[in-house]
């Protein structure tokens, strides 16, 4: 019912938005202006890959655009998690009851760029979505910019998807992959082909991630695995006031409240299906050390994996736990490349390590690491959250990681390169959809590299793109 709610409430707002724009109220942008943009996300979670992703997006499109002739603003669940990112961008809090920031926010700019990476889909939280929908929804109605940008679609309930189809069709969405734009198209949605964003991203020098695994125990010689683990079965996330209520007063659903109205999935058959996963990658693992020589740490991308990593890292005798509380992005990321292998259930786990060449397995709950995986050629080494044979595949994917690691590393630094020009083309099609929108806005001139659709990158990406160009 609480969903029902945030839905009509928004689509309200939505329709407010347009009848309001037709009668003369609001401003467009007039050239002279700055271009103010909003970057509609789910940051300041400390969820790495959310958060590695907006940054680079915040960082492309400065330098297509013109640092000196926008103004950008990102929104943030806690501003005290995100104050040390996003350099040069205004932050704006989202608080969990969302509709009316977004009626209120959204209208102060001149465009809307979402950029959560699951964007359209119901498979994490209903809210999200809608949110996603009515930040693009109100800018669509006003006839001003509203991109999504690297996103995914997938399955969406009923209402969403109608939202979607009803209040998206004058965005522009750039997709992360072919799967996601026949979704959108299906639904009318405007679409062109992408990538994610964090391809590019730099983080702390390689000495800082090794300095950290010698601090936690690793003698610079042995083999490093790494383990990113999630709970795979705590979603989708709904809201209940009912829940919220109970919660209040006698203290229920303790353990699957996320925040204020907001609970995961929980009972019996979630919590059954969640010990298998997290014990078939701890006996994986423990097998696996067994038989060759490697030092183990688990590593929690976003907060609610601490869950997870520790119950894996008793199993396993208490090896290393790293979060994302304890690290900010431009170091965890830099302990993850200082890695040697990867066992992965975070889509950006993987991508951001890929960069520096770690050899990888996934573990997924849903098409990312799927779709990606089929990209690498790694189908070999894609398991399933709830595959009854997950242990024995997790350790054959291992054992293949250590013996086939330099053909896997090829293989990635293939598709990192691809990936990076899919990734300058979305430059593009963003250029020219500002362009469309604001025929006044001067963009760069003359001819450009596809390079120059890039933020600036590191002397490695430098590297890998001319050794694999």
């Amino acid at each position: 019912m609480m969903d029902f709610i945030l839905e009509a409430w928004v689509s309200s707002s939505i329709e407010r938005a347009k009848a309001g724009w037709m009668l003369g109220a609001g401003k467009r942008w007039k050239p002279g202006d700055k271009l103010k943009l909003l970057f509609a996300g789910y940051n300041g979670t400390r969820n790495m890959g959310s958060d590695v992703r907006v940054e680079e997006m915040l960082r492309q499109i400065r330098h297509i655009l013109g640092a000196e002739r926008v103004q950008l603003s990102v929104m943030s669940q806690n501003l005290d998690f995100s104050r040390e990112y996003f350099e040069g961008t205004r932050q704006v809090h989202l608080p969990d009851i969302f509709p009316p920031f977004l009626a209120n926010e959204v209208p102060q700019h001149d465009g809307v760029v979402a950029c959560e990476g699951s964007m359209f889909k119901s498979k994490f939280a209903n809210a999200l979505t809608t949110m996603m929908i009515g930040s693009l929804g109100i800018a669509a109605a006003q006839n001003k910019l509203s991109v999504g940008y690297g996103a995914e679609a997938g399955q969406m309930d009923p209402l969403v998807a109608k939202m979607c189809e009803r209040y998206c069709r004058n965005s522009f969405v750039i997709t992360r992959n072919e799967e996601s734009r026949t979704v959108l198209r299906e639904l009318g949605v405007p679409t062109e082909l992408g990538t994610d964003t964090a391809w590019t991203f730099e983080p702390r020098p390689p000495e800082y991630g090794q300095s950290v695994l010698r601090k936690v125990g690793w003698d610079g010689k042995t083999p490093v695995l790494v383990v990113c683990p999630i709970n795979p079965f705590e979603w989708p996330v709904k809201a209940s006031v009912a829940k919220y209520a109970a919660r209040s007063l006698t203290g229920a659903y303790k353990d699957s409240h996320y925040r204020t109205v907001y609970f995961h999935n929980s009972g019996p058959a979630a919590e059954q299906a969640y010990h298998k996963y997290w014990n078939a990658i701890a006996n994986a693992v423990d097998a696996f050390r067994k038989k060759k020589n490697v030092f183990v740490i688990l590593v929690a991308t976003e907060r609610l994996d601490k869950r997870p990593a520790n119950r894996i890292s008793e199993r396993l005798g208490g090896v290393p736990v790293l979060t994302s509380d304890e690290y900010n992005m431009y170091e965890l990321v830099s302990v993850l490349r200082s890695c040697h292998m990867m066992a992965s259930s975070r889509y950006h786990g993987i991508v951001t390590s890929m960069p520096g060449l770690v050899p990888s397995a996934g573990i997924t709950m849903d098409e990312r690491i799927r779709n990606l995986m089929r990209e690498r050629g790694h189908q070999d080494l894609l398991m399933t959250v709830d595959d009854p044979e997950l242990e024995g595949k997790l350790l054959a994917a291992l054992e293949k990681l250590s013996r086939e690691g330099e053909a896997i590393a090829d293989g990635i630094a293939r598709t990192v390169v691809r990936n990076l020009k899919v990734m300058a083309r979305m430059g593009v099609y963003f250029e020219e959809e500002v362009q469309r929108r604001y025929l006044e806005f001067e963009t760069r001139r003359g001819e450009w590299s596809w390079e120059d659709y890039l933020p600036p990158m590191s002397r490695g990406l430098h590297d890998l793109v001319a050794g694999y160009n």
